[in-house]
């Protein structure tokens, strides 16, 4: 079997899980910290670009920053087997791109999945970074329901300077990016908001607003062409919903939500029953195309339609003249046929001229749970002449559904007699009790003795004590239906990262490595080293593997080299003295042999380089010349005449 690729020697690849248009993704585990990872890999041909890899480096420094419940984390980023890479939390779950396969979502789910997004556009507009490709693809949702929103600031790296065009071409995906984004002039946090209109307006009709054989003709289309009402698509959607979801895909960017904060109120609104602040408008005036003038906001109750208006029937300085000096002799002959014409069908009617009188029927028991609309129709079916409707809360039933008639099920009555549908209003509106700084299990009993039903996420703080409350979702003293769910986020403490071994590195990276982890340099300290290069890091204090609190000063040592010894004095030594001294203090030797004419030098060293008393780097070499005696021809040549 074929041993798993690591990838920059820390990330095991396991498998594929998607190609985007620059980049592959895999799931992968890191092998430091023992924990999957989704590691998003862009294509070598996208690396050889040096102004794409600066601003890729610039928008993954500011994605890393991003902490928030309903954003995909990015852990680690940098270069690696010829290319650049981004570590990124995997999220084990499906995106919102493949629930949409099976059609749209109840609007209530769309409304809350809208919610989250909108919070994570928020927090990464107010911190400077625009997302630039809101989409389903994007939206992921983890084995809990949390909502998470990736590749943060992946999209602007791509753009030429603070737009996302290219000489000839627009980037971005066409079915889902701003008019603006369409033509190639420069975005900011409403461009978002656009975007997000179109992924609610998809989830709430099952499809996108607006669909073309290419890319060319959907951006056109995103330009010119005023998207269809999302009731017309999918009768279901309420109108609230529609008018946010309008009013978000606002041609002109001064028509939209201010902030990605000002739409997720308006939902906040719609999911709570209260009256949203979207304009409820006809879909031309509420899109705009590109130079129509806003239109003045209307407040919409959520399930009330709005009331058709008739136009007068004359000029706007009313009927002529002479059609005024008339109009009392009309009225009082039209007040007179009125008066004969009742009192002849009230007359006709004891008298049996007009027709069958009504008769019995009984009140059916299939009523509750179905909508209004559907209700009526079958009363009106069966016979009934009479149905009326009253809004009624209800935490079982859900809006605009029936939760009982009156008279009730089973009753018989004439089909002429008054039957009240008693529909739906939604669940009764209570304030959320405010839990923030208190501890867990007592937040989470106030919680449910309120009504609601608590869920618990964990976040690290470092300021908020572990096990307490640090916020909830609806926030405290809003209003949220009873019955409904509250996230509640609880403190999980300093989060803990574990230190990794950096010996070897440059000490610029080694930095990178732990600013990624949420570590701060304190300094950079030199140590000599005689197995570490000098200039890189020998060790860290803490030391590797230690586990730490996010946000905790870390010292980087540096080798300086092998530490400076003073070379010994091995002059007159033998050689094997000598080998035996100069070993002792860390050094190498090499012998050279060299003729002396004192036979008192023979075998003994008669010189050393470095020479005694020098400082050298331990390790180094000491060159030492040993003595070999030959007599002189001269001597020789006398003993030899004597």
């Amino acid at each position: 079997m074929a041993e798993p690729h690591v990838f920059s020697d820390r990330y095991e690849m396991v498998n594929h899980i998607a190609r985007g248009g620059m980049a592959q993704v895999y799931l992968a585990r890191d092998l430091l910290l023992d924990r999957p990872v989704a590691l998003k890999v862009l294509f070598p041909e996208l690396a050889v670009d040096q102004a794409f890899v600066e601003r890729f480096r610039r928008e993954a420094r500011a994605a890393a920053n991003l902490s928030h419940p309903n954003i995909v984390s990015v852990y680690d980023w940098g270069q690696g087997e010829s290319t650049y890479y981004i570590v990124m939390e995997y999220v084990d779950g499906p995106t919102l791109s493949s629930l949409l396969k099976d059609g749209p979502l109840r609007p209530e789910r769309a409304a809350s999945i809208a919610t989250s997004v909108a919070a994570a556009l928020d927090f990464a507009h107010r911190r400077g970074v625009i997302h630039r490709d809101v989409k389903p693809g994007n939206v992921l949702m983890d084995n809990r329901g949390q909502v998470k929103v990736a590749d943060f600031g992946i999209a602007r790296a791509l753009g030429t300077s603070e737009d996302l065009t290219q000489t000839g071409s627009v980037m971005g995906t066409a079915t889902y990016f701003s008019p603006e984004q369409a033509q190639g002039y420069s975005v900011d946090a409403r461009s978002d908001v656009y975007s997000l209109g179109v992924v609610l307006y998809e989830m709430v009709t099952g499809k996108p607003p607006f669909s073309g054989d290419s890319p060319v003709s959907i951006a056109y289309k995103h330009v010119k062409e005023a998207p269809l009402p999302p009731a017309q698509v999918n009768p279901a959607v309420p109108r609230a919903l529609e008018a946010i979801t309008m009013r978000a895909l606002a041609k002109e960017p001064a028509g939209r939500y201010p902030s990605a904060e000002d739409m997720r109120a308006d939902l906040l609104r719609y999911t709570g029953g209260e009256q949203v602040l979207a304009a409820a408008v006809p879909a031309a005036a509420a899109t705009g195309v590109m130079g129509a003038v806003g239109v003045e906001p209307t407040r919409v109750q959520p399930g009330i339609h709005d009331t058709a208006v008739v136009p007068p029937t004359h000029g706007p300085l009313g009927p002529p003249p002479e059609e005024r000096s008339r109009g009392p002799l009309y009225a009082l002959i039209a007040l007179v046929v009125v008066i004969l014409a009742l009192g002849g069908y009230f007359g006709g009617r004891q008298a049996g001229l007009f027709g069958k009188t009504a008769k019995s029927l009984t009140v059916p028991s299939n009523l509750i749970g179905e909508p209004e609309a559907t209700a009526r129709g079958e009363l009106r079916q069966m016979g009934f002449t009479n149905v009326k409707s009253q809004e009624q809360p209800s935490s079982a039933v859900k809006s605009g559904s029936v939760v009982n008639s009156n008279p009730g099920a089973g009753t018989t009555i004439k089909s002429s007699d008054p039957l009240t549908l008693l529909v739906s209003s939604g669940a009764i509106q209570v304030t959320v009790p405010d839990v923030t700084g208190q501890q867990q299990d007592p937040a989470l009993q106030t919680l449910r003795n309120a009504g609601f039903v608590p869920n618990v996420v964990t976040q690290s703080s470092t300021t908020a004590q572990s096990g307490s409350v640090i916020s909830t979702n609806p926030a405290g003293n809003t209003k949220a239906a009873q019955g409904s769910a509250i996230q509640v986020v609880v403190s999980s403490g300093q989060a803990q990262v574990t230190i990794p071994s950096l010996v070897g590195s440059d000490p610029a990276s080694a930095g990178q490595q732990l600013g990624a982890l949420g570590l701060k340099v304190s300094k950079t300290q030199p140590e000599a080293s005689t197995s570490v290069q000098s200039g890189l890091v020998t060790r860290t204090d803490p030391p590797a593997g230690t586990a730490v609190a996010a946000g905790t000063s870390v010292t980087i040592y540096t080798s300086s080299g092998p530490p400076q010894v003073k070379v010994p004095n091995v002059v007159g030594m033998s050689r094997d003295q000598a080998d035996a001294a100069l070993t002792a203090a860390g050094f190498q030797d090499q012998f050279t042999t060299v003729p002396v004419t004192n036979p008192q030098q023979n075998n003994a060293v008669v010189s050393q380089s470095p020479s005694a008393g020098a400082s050298a780097p331990q390790g180094s070499t000491v060159q030492v010349s040993v003595g070999s005696y030959q007599p002189s021809t001269s001597s020789t040549t006398s003993k030899s005449s004597q």
